[in-house]
């Protein structure tokens, strides 16, 4: 919605959630499950089932604290949401490991340039997101974590998204108010309402959508030019 006459903080830096913005599991979480998972005997799992069923299972989940035991939980319900035993502990932390690996991750081709993009503007950035202590060595194989001025990661922090507590502890590492962050994410809930909370503003990554509008975006691509609009007051946060 258009409102000429508002004209919100100016925007310093923008910090962005992970998983689904700026990586996802490659090819897919069925794919990486069902390989690993066939090293211990779990044979013939088709990666489209176990896709749905970890898509069933995250949309279940409730107090998703991130530890080994929640993921272990998760990964229970997939299996046995895709018709297969669970797998064993064995098994369980092969896949755990697996996905600390670079190969089973894919960076969006839009990340890099708007990277850039941001930086060249002067725009200081950080990452905000629900993770265990996988993420920060991750981000660092995947040569994302240089581009961030602070990693504001759930298992550090003590707090998970939406509650404002990890948005406001981003604020104070990036030692900026928060009306003056920018806070990118896929999940309407966990991104855009937990930021709002903190004082934040807000945009929704929706990359199933043709295009954007207002503070939601399609793709990170759009990012300068959203931050263009806002800074002439032009999109309701």
């Amino acid at each position: 919605m258009l409102q000429s006459h508002r004209q919100p903080s100016p925007i310093a830096a923008v910090t962005f959630d992970v998983g689904g913005t700026l990586i996802e599991p490659w090819p897919s979480v069925g794919h990486v499950y069902a390989e690993v998972a066939a090293g211990f005997g779990l044979t013939g799992l088709e990666p489209a089932a176990l896709n749905r069923g970890f898509a069933t299972a995250w949309k279940r989940r409730e107090e998703h604290d991130y530890s080994r035991a929640a993921w272990q939980s998760l990964v229970n319900e997939t299996f046995a949401l895709a018709g297969a035993a669970h797998p064993s502990d064995e098994c369980f932390h092969a896949l755990y490991h697996r996905f600390e690996q670079v190969e089973v991750w894919r960076v969006f081709e839009d990340v890099q340039p708007t990277l850039e993009a941001l930086r060249g503007q002067g725009i200081r950035m950080a990452v905000v997101s629900n993770w265990d202590e996988r993420l920060r060595p991750l981000l660092g194989e995947l040569e994302l974590a240089r581009w961030f001025d602070a990693l504001v990661i759930s298992h550090e922090a003590g707090h998970v998204k939406p509650a404002p507590e990890i948005f406001l502890h981003a604020a104070a590492q990036l030692n900026l108010p928060p009306e003056h962050i920018l806070h990118v994410g896929d999940s309407a809930r966990e991104d855009v309402e937990g930021a709002r909370r903190a004082g934040m503003q807000a945009a929704l990554l929706d990359r199933r959508a043709k295009e954007g509008g207002g503070t939601t975006v399609s793709t990170l691509a759009s990012l300068p030019q959203l931050l263009e609009t806002l800074r002439h007051g032009l999109v309701e946060n």
